[in-house]
C-alpha cells in the first residue's frame, strides 16, 4: 500500500513538471536545427476579410477602425467587418460612421455570444482568407501581409500571429501575464516548426475561409476552429512577424476570471474534436494538444493529489516528501499573502508569482468542474471591463 502511495504521488508530481518544463524541453530537442520556415512562404495577396468581434467597445473601437484602415494591404483586397453582439453603449453608431470608408457592420441581436456572431458573419463573406481580431488589438501595418504569406503553402490551414502587451511593466498583474505569455510564444514557435501551433489567438489569427465550419454556441472559436482544420489534414503555423498590440486585463481578478472562462469552454471544445488526440489521425500533433492543453488544464487535480500524498508520506518520515510538503505550505502562505493584499498590483515578484500560479490553477479547476456540470459561458465582455466578471 505504501509503495502504491509513493508511486501515485510521484506520478502526480511529475505530470506538472512535465507540462511546464518537460514538454518545452522535448519540443526544443525535436526542433533543434529547424531554425527556418518548415513550409513554403512568399508574398501573396489573396482577398482578405478582417472580422472584428466586439461587445460594448465604444472606448476603443474608433482606434481599432483607424488602425484597420491604415493597414498596408491592398484596399481592393481587404474587407473590414465589425460583428457587434448586441452592443448598447454606442459602439455600433461609431462603426456606422466608417461606412463610407467601406467598413461593414453586422449586428447580432439577443446577446448570443462571439461564436454565434462569427457564424453569422462567415455566412455573408466570400474572401479567400479570413482574419479574426478583437477590438482592443491594434495591428502592425504589415500584419495582414505577414499572416497571408504563409498560405502560399497549400497544406497551411491557419496562421496565428504574435499578440504583444503594451503595458507589461504597469503592475504585478501585467508583469505576471507578460511573463506567462512570453513562455507561451516560445512554445508556439516550436510547435509550429514541429507540426502545428495548438489553437489560435482571438486577437490575431487567419484561416482559409473555405475551411470554416459552423460552430456550436458553446464552442470557443479560436480553439475549436483550428482543431477542426487540423482534423482535416492541414497545418497551423505561428507567424511571429505578424504582430498586434494590446493591454492585459490589468488586474489579477479579471485576468484569472478570463482564464476560468477559457478553460471552461476549451475543455468541452477538445472533447468535440477528439480526433485531434488520435495520433493515427493527426500524428505528433496529438501529443502536442494533450501535453499543451489537456494535461495543463488537469494540473490542479494532479497538484492536489500530490499535496495530499506528500503530506501523508511526510508523516512517515520520508525526507523528500517532507521537503515537498514544506514547499507546498510556503507556496500557499505566499499566495495567501497576495490574496489578502489590498493593492495586488504592487506585490513583489516573490508574492505575486505564487499568488498568480495558485489562483490560475484554482480557477482552471473551477472552469473544469463547471464544464463537467454542463455549464458553459457563451457570452463575453472585454477583460478591461468589470462587466466581464
Amino acid at each position: 500500500m505504501m509503495t502504491l502511495l509513493i508511486l501515485v504521488t510521484l506520478f502526480c508530481l511529475l505530470v506538472p513538471a512535465y507540462v511546464y518544463a518537460g514538454y518545452p524541453c522535448a519540443l526544443w530537442l525535436l526542433t533543434l536545427g529547424r531554425t527556418g520556415a518548415t513550409h513554403r512562404m512568399w508574398d501573396t495577396r489573396p482577398s482578405v476579410a478582417l472580422i472584428i468581434s466586439c461587445y460594448n467597445e465604444a472606448s476603443v473601437i474608433r482606434d481599432k477602425l483607424e488602425n484597420a484602415l491604415a493597414l498596408d494591404y491592398p484596399k481592393d483586397k481587404l474587407t473590414i467587418v465589425v460583428v457587434s453582439d448586441g452592443s448598447d453603449d454606442g459602439t455600433d453608431d461609431i462603426v456606422r460612421e466608417y461606412a463610407l470608408a467601406g467598413v461593414q457592420l453586422i449586428r447580432q441581436e439577443g446577446r448570443l455570444g462571439k461564436t454565434m456572431g462569427l457564424n453569422l458573419a462567415m455566412e455573408k463573406l466570400d474572401s479567400e482568407v479570413t482574419v479574426f481580431s478583437d477590438a482592443n488589438a491594434l495591428y502592425a501595418p504589415d500584419a495582414i501581409g505577414k499572416l497571408v504569406r504563409n498560405f502560399a503553402d497549400e497544406k497551411v490551414g491557419y496562421v496565428v500571429g504574435a499578440a504583444l502587451y503594451t503595458d507589461k511593466d504597469s503592475g504585478a498583474s501585467a508583469q505576471n501575464e507578460n511573463l506567462y505569455w512570453r513562455y507561451e510564444l516560445a512554445i508556439k514557435a516550436m510547435e509550429s516548426r514541429l507540426h502545428s501551433v495548438v489553437g489560435g489567438d482571438g486577437a490575431i489569427y487567419a484561416i482559409r475561409s473555405h475551411l470554416w465550419q459552423p460552430l456550436d454556441q458553446k464552442d470557443i472559436n479560436d480553439f475549436v476552429n483550428p482543431l477542426q482544420i487540423i482534423a482535416r489534414g492541414y497545418r497551423g503555423i505561428f507567424e511571429p512577424e505578424a504582430r498586434c498590440y494590446e493591454e492585459t486585463a490589468g488586474d489579477f481578478g479579471r485576468e484569472i476570471a478570463r482564464k476560468e472562462r477559457i478553460v471552461n469552454r476549451s475543455i468541452r471544445g477538445l472533447m468535440r474534436v477528439k480526433a485531434t488526440m488520435n495520433p493515427f489521425r493527426v500524428g505528433i500533433f496529438a501529443w502536442q494538444v494533450v501535453s499543451h492543453k489537456l494535461l495543463r488544464w488537469l494540473i490542479p487535480l494532479f497538484l492536489a493529489l500530490a499535496a495530499i500524498g506528500s503530506a501523508l508520506l511526510a508523516t512517515q518520515g520520508f525526507g523528500f516528501f517532507q521537503l515537498i510538503t514544506v514547499g507546498a505550505v510556503l507556496l500557499l502562505l505566499l499566495a495567501g499573502r497576495g490574496h489578502l493584499a489590498r493593492d495586488k498590483n504592487s506585490l513583489s515578484i516573490w508574492v505575486s508569482v505564487p499568488y498568480y500560479f495558485v489562483m490560475v490553477n484554482l480557477y482552471s479547476l473551477k472552469g473544469i468542474l463547471r464544464a463537467l456540470r454542463g455549464e458553459t459561458q457563451v457570452t463575453w465582455s472585454s477583460a478591461r471591463s468589470k462587466e466581464g466578471l
